[in-house]
C-alpha cells in the first residue's frame, strides 16, 4: 500500500470514530478500526492532532460531491437536477458538520495555524456552487445561474440548521427545490 493510500485508509477508519467520540478517540481505537498496529498510526502521522487535522481536511474536501453534481444528466428536468444537487450538498453538509461538531463538542482546539487553514469550507463550497450553477443550463432565470446556485445552497444550508432558534424539522430535497423554484405562497395566495 502506498503511503498516500495508507494515510487515506487511516483517515477513513478514523472519521466514524471522531463522529462518535470527537477528539477523545484513542489511537488504539483508530488502529483497531484500521486493522493496523498502533505504532503504524504514528509512522504515518506525527501525532493525533495531525491525524485529526487530516480528518478535517478530508471532510472539507468536496471533490466527490462536485463529481456527483457534474454527473447529473443534463436531459433531466431542471427540478430533478436541482433535487440531485440538493441531496448531494445535504450529504456533504451532514458529513462535514458531524465531524466538526463532534470535535468542537469534545473540546478540540486546533492550533492557530490549523484554525486558519480550516477556517471554513469556502473553496470546497465554491466548487460545489459552480457545479450547481451549471445545472441551470439554459433555463430562463430572474438572476444569473451563479446567483441562483448561491441562493439554492443557502436554502440547503439553512434547512440543515436545527436546534435553538431553528426548530427541529427539516424538509426533504424535493420540497426544498419546489419551494426554491415556485415560492412559499400557495397558488393564488397573496396575503
Amino acid at each position: 500500500m502506498s503511503p498516500e493510500d495508507r494515510r487515506e485508509a487511516i483517515v477513513q477508519a478514523t472519521l466514524p470514530l471522531v463522529v462518535k467520540d470527537g477528539a477523545n478517540v484513542t489511537t488504539s481505537q483508530i488502529a483497531a478500526a484500521a486493522g493496523i498496529a498502533e505504532g503504524t498510526v504514528f509512522r504515518v502521522f506525527k501525532d493525533k492532532a495531525e491525524l485529526l487535522n487530516a480528518c478535517i481536511d478530508r471532510v472539507l474536501l468536496s471533490d466527490e460531491e462536485v463529481a456527483r453534481i457534474k454527473a447529473v444528466p443534463a436531459d433531466l428536468p431542471l427540478e430533478q437536477r436541482l433535487v440531485e444537487a440538493a441531496s448531494t450538498v445535504t450529504g456533504y453538509l451532514d458529513r462535514m458538520w458531524s465531524v466538526m461538531g463532534a470535535l468542537r463538542e469534545s473540546g478540540y482546539k486546533p492550533s492557530q495555524e490549523d484554525h486558519e487553514k480550516h477556517r471554513g469550507p469556502q473553496a470546497g463550497m465554491q466548487r460545489v456552487s459552480t457545479a450547481v450553477a451549471e445545472l441551470f443550463g439554459d433555463a430562463e432565470l430572474r438572476t444569473s445561474p451563479e446567483h441562483a446556485a448561491r441562493l439554492l445552497l443557502g436554502f440547503v444550508f439553512t434547512n440543515r440548521l436545527q436546534g435553538k432558534g431553528f426548530g427541529e424539522t427539516t424538509v426533504e430535497p424535493e420540497q426544498l427545490v419546489e419551494l426554491f423554484l415556485h415560492g412559499a405562497l400557495t397558488s393564488g395566495g397573496t396575503r
